[in-house]
């Protein structure tokens, strides 16, 4: 079987993705694991950076010995996996992105990370605290906001990812977006198509941004579109 990798975007865990890997389950090996600072890993005492998790990734696949799987990565995670091809030119035989934010400019960092107060998110969207609760612990979820907000604000300052990274990514990337999704949108979407050597949009009627609003049966069947087509 084919190997398939998950990965989960920021203020996220792979808790979120159990069923999604139980149905993948049927035709590939499907692995999912936590980056650094976020769900069992919660406790680790890191500065996030994209470029951080792109080793996670990479760290990941050699103790796994995992060569060139499929990657579905979902928001950040699809920062993540570009960041490492880029890196490493061939590290995976085909991505599939969802919901990936490459919009990053002062003012876009700044409008995102105004929504992650701990504080405000406790007072005003009780359910959304609990929930981060629930992936990261109970005295942890606050960390791992806080800790968001700061590669946030750099990735706003700092490309992460040039024109000169796109330019090395060979291997094909599918972009998936939701058409409800508010924080994306379909420019900025296929204006990093248009890097990309080989790559396709696709949009996804009626999906909203979170991950926990998209049907997993739904989103297994665009996987399976995607890596077994035909």
């Amino acid at each position: 079987m084919k190997k398939v990798i998950i990965l989960h975007g920021a203020l996220g865990s792979k808790v979120q993705f159990g069923e999604l890997a139980r149905l993948l389950g049927a035709h590939f090996t499907v692995h999912v694991f936590d980056f650094d600072g976020h769900g069992s890993k919660s406790g680790s005492d890191v500065k996030y950076s994209i470029e951080l998790f792109a080793r996670n990734l990479y760290d990941f696949m050699r103790e796994n010995q995992i060569e060139k799987p499929l990657i579905f990565a979902y928001s950040m995670g699809g920062f993540v996996a570009l960041k490492l091809e880029s890196m490493c030119p061939g590290s995976w035989e085909q991505l599939v992105t969802l919901g990936t934010k490459f919009d990053w400019t002062p003012e876009s960092a700044e409008k995102e990370t105004k929504m992650l107060n701990a504080e405000k998110i406790e007072e005003k969207v009780p359910a959304f605290a609990a929930y981060l609760k629930s992936l990261h612990g109970e005295h942890e979820w606050k960390k791992v906001l806080e800790r968001t907000v700061g590669m946030m604000l750099e990735m706003g300052n700092e490309p992460v990812l040039t024109a000169t990274d796109f330019s090395k990514i060979q291997a094909p990337v599918q972009l998936l977006r939701g058409s409800g999704d508010a924080m994306v949108s379909e420019e900025e979407t296929k204006k990093i198509q248009k890097q990309l050597s080989s790559s396709a949009y696709r949009e996804v009627s009626g999906w909203q941004h979170p991950i926990n609003l998209i049907s997993p049966e739904e989103l297994t069947q665009q996987l399976l579109s995607l890596y077994l087509p035909g």
